[in-house]
């Protein structure tokens, strides 16, 4: 098996930290980021060279450019990208959610999907290979009350992720991809107490990464659920 250069987004908990352990346990190479300097150290010390991760805020496009052109440079550039960074709003009805909540939530959710597109898929696009993972949900898909914005930001995740779909040369693939119900702070934050009953992070990425893994032109533009 040929090591795979993969970039992920948003490595700090839940899927992001289990993706990054799932995929360096099958041999391959991780370049990451995320907010948290503390965990991002603390990742750095778990997985040495030649995996790298990074501070960076997603919603931060210099941030991105040059952490993107770090990691191209030191790195390589990816065979799989995979934006999984993004946030869910407290739950209200629309018209109750905090101006500054909603475009927080639009910023790392929309915007840094689009910020990291531009800072990587460059050279994806000029070496004529690679996979585009961008996390959608099955609210980008259908809708509940009180996640209008989320369900909003996860919709726009879908549109982008089909439109690039169709730039991108014909060796290439975007695929919007559903991870199924996870039992994560986000899960806990939307449901309280039934989020017990979904599988933890490290046993989804048991058979998410295979299937991650997996993905190719046959599913490019398409919506994608993770289902065990």
């Amino acid at each position: 098996m040929t090591a795979r250069k993969i970039v992920v987004t948003g490595v700090t908990k839940g899927l992001g930290r289990a993706m990054v352990d799932g995929f360096i346990a099958a041999g391959h190479h991780v370049a990451g980021c995320g907010r948290s300097a503390d965990r991002i150290e603390s990742l750095c010390e778990t997985h040495g060279a030649p995996h790298r991760f990074d501070v960076v805020d997603v919603t931060n496009w210099l941030d991105v450019r040059d952490w993107g052109q770090s990691v191209i440079e030191s790195f390589g550039t990816p065979d799989l990208l995979i934006n999984n960074a993004a946030i869910v709003n407290e739950s209200n009805p629309v018209w109750d959610v905090p101006i500054d909540e909603f475009s927080n939530i639009v910023d790392i959710n929309v915007k840094g999907v689009f910020h990291v597109i531009k800072a990587f898929v460059p050279t994806m696009v000029a070496r004529g290979e690679g996979v585009i993972v961008n996390f959608s949900s099955g609210w980008g898909r259908s809708t509940s009350p009180n996640v209008g914005p989320y369900c909003a930001t996860k919709y726009a995740i879908e549109g982008l992720t089909k439109s690039l779909s169709q730039e991108l040369p014909e060796t290439m693939s975007a695929i919007p991809l559903g991870p199924g119900m996870i039992h994560t702070e986000m899960l806990e934050k939307c449901f309280a107490d039934g989020a017990s009953s979904a599988p933890k992070p490290e046993a989804w990425a048991a058979y998410a990464v295979p299937f991650i893994l997996s993905l190719g032109t046959e599913e490019s533009g398409q919506s994608i659920s993770i289902v065990k």
